[in-house]
């Protein structure tokens, strides 16, 4: 097995923060900024270029062509779904959702006292009517796929370990190409599991 982790491109949150500094006005489930939309059709046309295009003058020869990719794998937040459908696009691959896939903290929003807030997330039926391609898990319900408080750090941990079984589960044993389209926190704490020694 191969895997390829890789973290949606520029949100309207990260935008947000850019120019101001501030995550006032920030949306729980934001979609892809312009830059965003830009970065995701880079990277779905060639992942050299992409590379290339963020400053990498070796590119490894795998790189240099198609990834050949088996399977493609998105987290339920809408900023990664936009770059797994632009993924899916060039490779043919149609993305299927895994919630464990999804950024620390789940979908929450500040109140005014700076509590985090859980919020249900989007429906099964906003994921039918807005990306059909998608392949959703059955246990996606009508309620939203969160519908928690907001997840703390352990918690976090404990699904990137999960995650990691549950790779090895499907993949481990193949020579699968396995694409996780997924984000920056979640994405680091399940390299740390990745790379934690045996």
């Amino acid at each position: 097995m191969q895997i390829y982790l890789i973290r949606h491109a520029q949100s309207a949150n990260n935008h947000l923060y850019n120019c101001t500094g501030s995550s006032t006005g920030r949306s729980d489930d934001p979609d892809l900024s312009p830059t965003g939309v830009q970065q995701a059709g880079i990277l779905a046309a060639t992942p050299g270029q992409a590379l290339r295009a963020n400053g990498h003058k070796q590119i490894d020869v795998r790189f240099k062509n198609d990834l050949k990719l088996t399977h493609l794998y998105t987290s339920p937040m809408i900023r990664a779904i936009k770059m797994a459908l632009a993924i899916s696009g060039s490779t043919g691959i149609a993305p299927a959702v895994w919630v464990d896939l999804h950024e620390r903290g789940g979908i929450f929003l500040e109140d005014e006292k700076h509590h985090k807030i859980g919020l249900p997330g989007k429906p099964r039926g906003y994921f039918e009517h807005h990306f059909p391609n998608l392949i959703l898990p059955p246990d996606l319900r009508e309620e939203g796929w969160w519908n928690r408080p907001f997840e703390q750090r352990a918690d976090c941990k404990l699904r990137a370990e999960r995650v990691l079984k549950d790779l090895l589960a499907r993949h481990g044993a193949t020579e699968d190409r396995v694409a996780l389209v997924s984000h920056e926190s979640f994405g680091s704490m399940l390299l740390s599991q990745v790379l934690k020694p045996s």
